[in-house]
C-alpha cells in the first residue's frame, strides 16, 4: 500500500484546490470516470467523485488524445490514487 510520501503531497494540494470542479480520471488507455471532485482522502490516498459517470475512451491515428466515446451513469465513488494514470481538471 502506498503512503502519502510515495504519491507526493503536492498532488493532494492540487486536488484540494480543485474541490467542486469537474474532473476526468483516467485509469487505463480505454477507461475512466468523470465527475465532480467532492473530497480528497489521504489515508487511503484517493478522491471521491460525485455525479460520476464511467467513460469509455477512444483514440485514433488522427487524434491520439483520448476522447470520451460513451458514458454510463454512476453515483458517488471512491478512486484510489494508485490506480490512476492521469487526472484532467475540466473548467
Amino acid at each position: 500500500m502506498a503512503s502519502q510520501s510515495q504519491i507526493g503531497s503536492t498532488i493532494f494540494h492540487i486536488l484540494e484546490r480543485n474541490l467542486g470542479k469537474k474532473a476526468l480520471v483516467i485509469l487505463d488507455r480505454e477507461f475512466g470516470f468523470e465527475g465532480v471532485i467532492a473530497s480528497v482522502s489521504r489515508e487511503p490516498p484517493g478522491i471521491w467523485l460525485s455525479d460520476a459517470e464511467a467513460v469509455v475512451l477512444r483514440t485514433t491515428l488522427a487524434n491520439p488524445l483520448p476522447q470520451v466515446a460513451s458514458r454510463e451513469k454512476r453515483s458517488e465513488l471512491f478512486i484510489h490514487l494508485n490506480s490512476v494514470q492521469r487526472i484532467e481538471i475540466r473548467s
